[in-house]
């Protein structure tokens, strides 16, 4: 019913940790002048709306500095 699992010897253990292939991959095509435009055109991109988003983003950061806050300022310090 049930398999027993066979033993694997300790050579065959200690063999296929220094196993290497004989066969090498086929080389990397390169990347064709399109493809590299394409690329850092999208990089770019990202990185433009990046830098966008932080530059309309801060104002919303910073404490309010609007004429409301100077009308309490005064009210508070004249009664």
């Amino acid at each position: 019913m049930f398999r027993r699992r066979e033993s694997v010897p300790f050579s065959f253990v200690a063999e296929a940790d220094r196993f290497r292939s004989n066969v090498t991959p086929p080389p990397r095509e390169r990347s064709s002048v399109s493809q590299l435009a394409g690329r850092s055109l999208i990089g770019l991109t990202v990185v433009a709306g990046l830098v966008g988003s932080l530059i309309l983003g801060l104002p919303a950061l910073s404490p309010a500095q609007g004429p409301s806050d100077i009308r309490q300022t005064q009210a508070s310090h004249g009664s």
